[in-house]
Protein backbone atom coordinates (compact mmCIF):
# COMPACT_ATOMS: atom_id res chain seq x y z
CA UNK A 1 0.00 0.00 0.00
CA UNK A 2 1.42 3.34 -0.40
CA UNK A 3 2.26 5.88 1.99
CA UNK A 4 0.11 9.10 2.48
CA UNK A 5 1.51 12.54 1.87
CA UNK A 6 -0.32 15.18 3.05
CA UNK A 7 1.55 18.33 0.68
CA UNK A 8 0.60 21.61 2.76
CA UNK A 9 1.86 24.29 -0.34
CA UNK A 10 0.61 27.56 -0.98
CA UNK A 11 2.37 27.98 -4.21
CA UNK A 12 0.49 26.30 -6.59
CA UNK A 13 2.79 25.63 -9.40
CA UNK A 14 5.16 24.48 -6.98
CA UNK A 15 2.63 22.42 -5.09
CA UNK A 16 1.82 20.78 -8.34
CA UNK A 17 5.15 19.48 -9.34
CA UNK A 18 6.26 18.22 -5.97
CA UNK A 19 2.71 16.37 -5.92
CA UNK A 20 3.53 14.80 -9.14
CA UNK A 21 7.12 13.99 -8.60
CA UNK A 22 5.91 12.00 -5.44
CA UNK A 23 3.04 10.70 -6.97
CA UNK A 24 5.56 9.48 -9.66
CA UNK A 25 7.56 7.58 -6.74
CA UNK A 26 4.80 5.53 -5.63
CA UNK A 27 2.92 7.89 -3.00
CA UNK A 28 -0.49 8.84 -2.39
CA UNK A 29 -0.35 12.42 -2.55
CA UNK A 30 -3.20 14.95 -1.04
CA UNK A 31 -2.70 18.62 -1.98
CA UNK A 32 -3.84 21.59 0.27
CA UNK A 33 -3.26 24.97 0.23
CA UNK A 34 -4.21 26.50 3.82
CA UNK A 35 -3.28 26.13 6.88
CA UNK A 36 -6.52 26.03 8.51
CA UNK A 37 -7.62 23.11 6.11
CA UNK A 38 -4.27 21.33 6.80
CA UNK A 39 -5.12 21.39 10.38
CA UNK A 40 -8.48 19.81 9.86
CA UNK A 41 -7.09 17.39 6.79
CA UNK A 42 -4.43 16.13 9.52
CA UNK A 43 -7.08 15.42 11.94
CA UNK A 44 -9.44 13.63 9.68
CA UNK A 45 -7.15 11.63 7.42
CA UNK A 46 -4.12 10.91 9.71
CA UNK A 47 -1.33 10.75 7.20
CA UNK A 48 1.56 8.97 7.61
CA UNK A 49 3.79 12.35 6.28
CA UNK A 50 3.03 15.86 6.19
CA UNK A 51 5.36 17.68 4.34
CA UNK A 52 4.50 21.57 5.75
CA UNK A 53 5.34 24.88 4.59
CA UNK A 54 5.71 27.35 6.81
CA UNK A 55 4.10 30.46 5.11
CA UNK A 56 0.61 29.96 4.70
CA UNK A 57 -2.64 31.69 4.20
CA UNK A 58 -5.00 31.14 6.82
CA UNK A 59 -2.88 29.69 9.59
CA UNK A 60 0.91 29.58 9.64
CA UNK A 61 2.98 26.02 9.35
CA UNK A 62 4.35 26.67 13.09
CA UNK A 63 0.89 27.09 14.30
CA UNK A 64 -0.62 24.32 12.16
CA UNK A 65 2.19 22.23 13.78
CA UNK A 66 1.62 23.23 17.26
CA UNK A 67 -2.09 22.60 17.10
CA UNK A 68 -1.63 18.69 15.53
CA UNK A 69 1.47 17.10 16.80
CA UNK A 70 -0.18 16.46 20.19
CA UNK A 71 -2.33 13.52 18.98
CA UNK A 72 -0.67 13.04 15.68
CA UNK A 73 1.65 10.14 15.42
CA UNK A 74 3.14 10.71 11.41
CA UNK A 75 6.08 12.17 10.30
CA UNK A 76 6.38 16.16 9.78
CA UNK A 77 8.65 17.55 7.39
CA UNK A 78 9.19 21.14 6.98
CA UNK A 79 9.22 22.94 3.73
CA UNK A 80 10.55 26.68 4.44
CA UNK A 81 12.14 29.45 2.46
CA UNK A 82 13.20 30.68 5.47
CA UNK A 83 16.59 31.21 5.82
CA UNK A 84 16.42 32.22 9.50
CA UNK A 85 17.72 28.82 11.89
CA UNK A 86 15.59 30.09 14.63
CA UNK A 87 12.24 29.25 11.99
CA UNK A 88 14.23 25.53 11.57
CA UNK A 89 15.23 25.42 15.26
CA UNK A 90 11.38 25.91 16.38
CA UNK A 91 9.34 23.85 14.29
CA UNK A 92 11.89 20.60 15.59
CA UNK A 93 10.87 22.02 18.76
CA UNK A 94 7.70 21.48 17.85
CA UNK A 95 7.82 18.13 16.96
CA UNK A 96 8.94 18.13 13.56
CA UNK A 97 11.24 15.38 12.41
CA UNK A 98 13.32 17.05 9.42
CA UNK A 99 13.16 20.33 7.67
CA UNK A 100 14.03 20.69 3.71
CA UNK A 101 15.09 24.39 2.49
CA UNK A 102 13.33 26.27 -0.71
CA UNK A 103 14.63 26.51 -3.55
CA UNK A 104 13.66 22.65 -2.73
CA UNK A 105 15.30 19.79 -5.13
CA UNK A 106 12.74 17.30 -5.96
CA UNK A 107 15.15 14.57 -5.55
CA UNK A 108 16.25 15.77 -2.20
CA UNK A 109 12.89 15.98 -0.70
CA UNK A 110 11.93 12.71 -1.79
CA UNK A 111 15.00 11.15 0.32
CA UNK A 112 14.26 13.17 3.26
CA UNK A 113 10.14 11.72 2.91
CA UNK A 114 11.77 8.28 2.66
CA UNK A 115 13.82 9.17 5.67
CA UNK A 116 11.24 10.01 8.03
CA UNK A 117 9.02 7.33 6.75
CA UNK A 118 11.98 4.41 7.54
CA UNK A 119 11.97 5.53 10.84
CA UNK A 120 8.95 4.85 11.78
CA UNK A 121 8.12 1.69 9.34
CA UNK A 122 11.21 0.23 11.15
CA UNK A 123 9.78 0.99 14.67
CA UNK A 124 6.57 -0.61 13.32
CA UNK A 125 7.96 -3.49 11.79
CA UNK A 126 10.29 -4.45 14.95
CA UNK A 127 9.98 -8.20 16.17
CA UNK A 128 7.54 -8.80 18.60
CA UNK A 129 9.64 -11.18 20.17
CA UNK A 130 12.29 -8.39 21.20
CA UNK A 131 12.44 -8.21 25.18
CA UNK A 132 11.63 -4.89 26.72
CA UNK A 133 14.14 -2.19 27.66
CA UNK A 134 14.17 -1.28 31.14
CA UNK A 135 15.96 1.68 32.51
CA UNK A 136 15.71 3.03 36.27
CA UNK A 137 11.57 3.42 35.86
CA UNK A 138 11.96 4.00 31.94
CA UNK A 139 10.08 0.70 29.98
CA UNK A 140 10.61 0.15 26.29
CA UNK A 141 8.42 -2.19 24.13
CA UNK A 142 9.76 -1.90 20.68
CA UNK A 143 7.35 -4.71 19.07
CA UNK A 144 4.16 -1.97 20.22
CA UNK A 145 6.72 1.29 19.84
CA UNK A 146 5.26 1.92 23.80
CA UNK A 147 7.35 3.69 25.91
CA UNK A 148 6.29 4.00 29.88
CA UNK A 149 7.89 5.71 33.14
CA UNK A 150 6.03 4.31 36.22
CA UNK A 151 3.51 2.28 34.31
CA UNK A 152 2.22 5.94 32.70
CA UNK A 153 2.67 5.65 28.35
CA UNK A 154 4.67 8.94 27.09
CA UNK A 155 3.62 9.68 23.92
CA UNK A 156 6.83 10.63 21.81
CA UNK A 157 7.03 11.15 18.00
CA UNK A 158 8.73 8.27 15.58
CA UNK A 159 12.06 10.27 15.66
CA UNK A 160 11.86 10.52 19.69
CA UNK A 161 11.35 7.15 20.14
CA UNK A 162 13.98 5.83 17.28
CA UNK A 163 16.41 8.05 19.38
CA UNK A 164 15.46 6.59 22.53
CA UNK A 165 15.58 3.69 21.35
CA UNK A 166 19.07 3.49 20.41
CA UNK A 167 20.29 5.50 23.89
CA UNK A 168 18.36 2.66 25.80
CA UNK A 169 19.09 -0.49 24.24
CA UNK A 170 22.96 0.58 24.34
CA UNK A 171 22.46 2.42 28.06
CA UNK A 172 25.78 2.87 30.11
CA UNK A 173 27.83 3.20 26.88
CA UNK A 174 28.11 6.35 24.87
CA UNK A 175 26.45 6.63 21.59
CA UNK A 176 28.55 8.95 19.05
CA UNK A 177 26.36 11.41 16.68
CA UNK A 178 27.10 9.54 13.42
CA UNK A 179 25.76 6.51 15.37
CA UNK A 180 22.67 8.60 16.26
CA UNK A 181 22.01 10.12 12.63
CA UNK A 182 22.42 6.53 10.97
CA UNK A 183 20.84 4.37 13.50
CA UNK A 184 17.70 6.17 14.68
CA UNK A 185 17.14 9.05 11.47
CA UNK A 186 18.26 7.17 9.01
CA UNK A 187 21.10 9.54 7.44
CA UNK A 188 24.48 10.42 7.95
CA UNK A 189 25.51 13.66 10.31
CA UNK A 190 27.04 16.35 8.31
CA UNK A 191 28.82 18.08 11.27
CA UNK A 192 26.92 20.80 11.09
CA UNK A 193 23.08 20.08 11.97
CA UNK A 194 21.33 20.70 14.95
CA UNK A 195 18.42 18.21 14.28
CA UNK A 196 19.67 15.66 17.11
CA UNK A 197 20.05 18.27 20.15
CA UNK A 198 16.67 19.59 19.47
CA UNK A 199 15.07 16.73 19.35
CA UNK A 200 16.59 15.14 22.56
CA UNK A 201 15.83 18.31 24.17
CA UNK A 202 12.13 17.68 23.52
CA UNK A 203 12.46 14.36 24.73
CA UNK A 204 14.00 14.79 27.93
CA UNK A 205 11.46 17.32 28.40
CA UNK A 206 8.59 14.82 27.67
CA UNK A 207 10.38 12.28 29.87
CA UNK A 208 10.54 14.74 33.16
CA UNK A 209 7.22 15.35 32.83
CA UNK A 210 6.45 11.77 33.48
CA UNK A 211 8.77 11.15 36.13
CA UNK A 212 12.02 10.42 34.40
CA UNK A 213 15.09 12.07 35.42
CA UNK A 214 16.42 13.93 32.53
CA UNK A 215 20.29 14.19 33.70
CA UNK A 216 20.31 10.79 32.44
CA UNK A 217 20.24 11.30 28.68
CA UNK A 218 24.07 13.19 29.40
CA UNK A 219 25.88 15.10 26.27
CA UNK A 220 29.09 13.61 26.09
CA UNK A 221 31.22 17.04 24.63
CA UNK A 222 32.73 16.07 20.59
CA UNK A 223 31.68 12.23 20.75
CA UNK A 224 27.52 11.79 21.20
CA UNK A 225 24.62 11.00 24.05
CA UNK A 226 25.04 8.74 26.93
CA UNK A 227 21.82 7.02 28.95
CA UNK A 228 23.28 6.44 31.96
CA UNK A 229 21.79 2.82 33.65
Amino acid sequence: MSASILLVEDDVRLGSLLSEFLSAHGYAVSLVEDGLEAVERVRRDAPQIVVLDLMLPGLPGLEVLRRVRPGFRGGVLILTASKAEGDELEGLELGADDFVTKPVDPRILLARVRSVLRRAVNSDSASSGAPPVVVANLWLDQSSRVAKVNGAAVELTSTEWSLLWVLASRAGTVVSRDDLYTEALGTTYDGLDRGVDIHLSRLRKKLAAAGFDPAAIKSVRSVGYLLGR
